[in-house]
């Protein structure tokens, strides 16, 4: 398949100082799922069927590193108090546990369906999952399951919160967590995560379940700094973590250690602590954003996500957080761009996707617009015209 009339192709393959690596009058030629070839449109190769964008913007699908998709319930009077003024502590998390608990296998599967087309629809075409709203042995486990029917980075989050049972034992829930929980989660996970916060997971708690998943293979991710200043960003550092998430109240010694990772990945695809920010969060919350620019101008690696999640962030479009961290973080149209894609691949460690060149997964987005900044420029309008996954259009859902 031949994709040309492209009037600006963002490739993220550019060199220093031109990261979106733009080019213009384009053509891409997909074989197999995959990019086999990018030029000029006046040299296309011949090809069996032919896509012509129309003079429009084509991008890498966005890569969302960060959502919470396994749930049941609804927490729509939880935004509405807290747009009336109350705060965010975290604690609805444990309604929807309830709920969670509670719901048939169909039932999270229709959830998970749902919002998978739904952020497809919106240009997503690699998401990752958590699981962490069961917080039981079983429920837990078949979260993740049902996560694995929808993509290949699944995430065990047992330690979201200390559910109600464990309250007062929270050494035994860790212990839990730890050992029969995790037994039964990881063949159907890649990474473990931890709600690494006051009310949630302290740093010795949080290091150990992360040890335990790491000797049993899974990556490290770490939901850090969101509620306020703490441990996480630290301690995901120092346990070679992919990436921290939120990073909302960040202290110099964060900053600077989350940029002496690295700005990318570098000769060799070595990886780097991606810094994840989730501004849909901030804006549900009515909390302050993270200040991107003091990362970026730091040399730190910088992603994009959603947190979709029915409390805290229930979006699921990579246009909004784009727009948000544009008006909202002082990153540039570039940058956010940039960070919704490659940062996103990078928070995954991914290197075939989330960037268009040759021998990379033809997972493309074609814009109802000329270039990208009018992700930015045109804040809640649906600007995506086509999704190509592996080299196939997507068809409406």
């Amino acid at each position: 398949m031949l994709v040309d009339g492209i009037g600006e192709l963002v490739t993220n393959d550019g060199g220093e100082g031109d990261p979106l690596g733009v080019r213009r009058d384009a053509a891409l030629l997909i074989e197999d799922g995959q990019v086999a070839w990018i030029g000029s449109a006046r040299d296309a190769p011949a090809a069996d069927r032919r896509i012509d964008a129309g003079g429009a913007a084509v991008l890498p699908g966005f890569v969302d590193s960060h959502a919470h998709l396994v749930f049941a319930g609804d927490r729509a009077a939880e935004f509405a108090a807290r747009m009336a003024g109350e705060p965010y502590t975290g604690g609805g998390i444990r309604t929807t546990v309830g709920a969670t608990r509670a719901a048939s296998d169909g039932e999270l599967r229709a959830t998970v369906a749902r919002l998978r087309g739904e952020a497809m629809r919106q240009g997503t075409t690699t998401i990752e999952i958590k699981s962490g709203y069961g917080l039981t042995v079983a429920d837990e486990a078949r979260s993740l399951r049902i996560a694995a029917e929808f993509t290949e980075h699944t995430t065990f989050l047992g330690a979201h919160v200390v559910p109600p049972e464990y309250a007062d034992r929270p050494d035994d829930y860790v212990g839990l967590v730890c050992g029969p929980m995790l037994a039964a989660a990881a063949p159907y996970a890649r990474w473990i995560d931890v709600f690494c916060e006051r009310g949630a997971f302290d740093a010795d708690h949080a290091r150990a379940i992360l040890a335990c998943g790491q000797a049993v293979g899974l990556g490290v991710r770490v939901h850090a700094n969101q509620l306020g200043p703490g441990p996480g960003v630290q301690l995901g550092v120092e346990l070679g973590a992919a990436s921290v998430d939120h990073c909302t109240h960040l202290s110099d010694a964060d900053i600077d250690v989350l940029a002496s990772t690295g700005t990318t990945w570098v000769s060799g695809f070595e990886p780097t602590t991606v810094a994840t920010l989730l501004p849909g969060a901030e804006f549900s919350t009515r909390s302050p954003y993270p200040d991107a620019r003091r990362l970026l101008d730091a040399g730190a690696t910088v992603a994009l996500a959603t947190d979709c999640n029915p409390g805290s962030s229930y979006t699921s479009s990579m246009p909004f957080c784009i727009a948000l961290a544009v008006r909202e973080m002082r990153m540039t149209p570039a940058e956010a761009v940039w960070a919704a894609t490659a940062g996103g691949a990078a928070a995954l460690r991914r290197t075939d996707v989330g960037r268009l060149a040759r021998g990379a997964r033809a997972d493309l987005i074609i814009l109802d617009a000329p270039s990208h900044l009018h992700l930015a420029y045109r804040p809640g309008v649906p600007l995506i015209r086509q999704v190509l996954h592996n080299g196939v259009p997507q068809c409406p859902q």
